[in-house]
């Protein structure tokens, strides 16, 4: 399996300097990039192909060839993404359009050479005719496995993003049950088993450090807004809003790691072989502006937008994705429409108002153990129905440990 690490590093001053130049002169491709495809476009009307891009900047950048390519295929990718948005029916989406200061560059697995002792060779390629000097950096930490690519990234300081192959193929197993996850923002995986077993585990520690994150970025916002942009206070200011950044966003990977783990070694128990999960792409850009239109729906507050545009569901499924495929379970999406408001036994739609659906004809559950069951029969049967078991046991756990 393809696995990445995040690693520091150690290296000379001018090689340090090589380093960012190596970053800027990435974002310099990428703007060219967005600049030739623009020229093409009003030329001929039409997109500029990868062969066309790689002409016209062949030779001109004092980095590796291949780097080069990665950043072309990176923009490519981007436009048609955006394509691929716009005709699910996002029209707000943009194609690539942002010019950049810094881009991460990319060494594939002819840009460097590492050496046992932890020394790193990235290759800068030829420029006009001359092989450049290598830049030497020396890693704090090389993964066992075979190095496909590395990535010069920014996390408050330069380091590595090594992908490599670790060897290990995802295991087989001879399970056959389903289970289905109801995805939330405050109980962040909620899901049953046709075994009768149901799993809560809960995101309140996320939501709790994002609220801390977006009191402290207002009370600096603010007084960034009374200094003159780029000015020394500015920057400092600024400083320390990345700073408080970057410590939010590790702490979000490590709670979403504990999450997927805990419901990946949920799931192997109880010898599941394909999880559902119901695709709520698109809820976190339903804002207020755009139910204007439509005076008798509710609009959400400005807080809920917030929380919703925050709410790292893609993240999640991401890790959840690999990390069952490692247990040889098989991660499906499907259409969530209507599986929490509608009731199982009579087919009746209701808002749910607190943490437990109760319906006139009696039934009741935990609202979102509820949403997993529907999901779970909608993929099972095609519709929303009555199960023929009940929840025998809702294990609750935190992100934790």
């Amino acid at each position: 399996m393809y696995c990445v690490i995040k690693t520091s590093f150690r290296t000379s001053k001018t090689d340090l300097d090589r380093l960012f130049a190596c970053n800027r002169e990435s974002a310099r491709v990428w703007n060219d990039c967005l600049s030739h495809a623009k020229e093409h476009h009003k030329q001929t009307g039409k997109w500029i192909g990868k062969m066309d891009l790689q002409t016209l900047t062949k030779g001109q950048y004092h980095l590796h060839s291949q780097s080069i390519q990665s950043i072309q295929e990176r923009y490519l990718e981007a436009r048609k993404n955006a394509w691929k948005a716009k005709q699910a029916g996002y029209e707000h989406i943009r194609y690539p359009y942002k010019t950049k200061r810094h881009y991460p560059t990319r060494w594939k697995k002819d840009g460097f050479a590492i050496h046992p002792d932890g020394k790193i060779q990235l290759s800068m390629g030829i420029h006009q005719g001359k092989r450049e000097k290598p830049v030497i950096v020396h890693a704090s930490h090389i993964p066992q496995g075979k190095v496909k690519e590395i990535e010069l990234i920014w996390d408050g300081q330069l380091m590595l993003a090594i992908s490599y192959e670790d060897g290990i193929s995802p295991t087989a197993n001879s399970h056959t049950g389903i289970a289905a996850i109801d995805m939330g923002e405050i109980h962040g995986i909620a899901a049953v088993a046709d075994t009768g077993q149901a799993l809560i585990v809960t995101s309140r520690k996320l939501r709790s450090i994002k609220r801390l994150r977006n009191k402290k970025h207002a009370k600096l916002r603010k007084k960034q807004s009374r200094c003159k942009k780029s000015s020394r206070r500015w920057k400092k200011l600024q400083r320390a809003i990345n700073k408080i950044s970057s410590k939010t966003d590790r702490q979000q990977q490590d709670i979403l790691q504990k999450m997927s783990r805990k419901f990946a070694a949920w799931a192997d128990e109880q010898q599941v072989k394909t999880v559902v999960v119901g695709d709520v792409e698109g809820v976190q850009r339903n804002t207020s502006k755009r139910k204007k239109d439509n005076p008798k729906k509710k609009r959400r507050t400005r807080r809920q937008n917030q929380r919703l545009s925050q709410w790292p569901f893609g993240l999640l499924i991401m890790m959840l994705s690999y990390k069952l495929a490692a247990l040889g379970i098989e991660l499906t999406k499907i259409d969530e429409s209507y599986t929490t408001q509608t009731c199982p036994v009579c087919g009746r739609k209701k808002k749910v108002a607190g943490r437990t659906y109760k319906c006139f004809c009696g039934y009741s559950m935990h609202r979102d153990i509820h949403g997993a069951r529907n999901i779970l029969a909608k993929h099972k049967y095609g519709e929303i129905r009555a199960l023929a078991w009940e929840i025998d046991k809702i294990t609750y756990l935190r992100p934790t440990g």
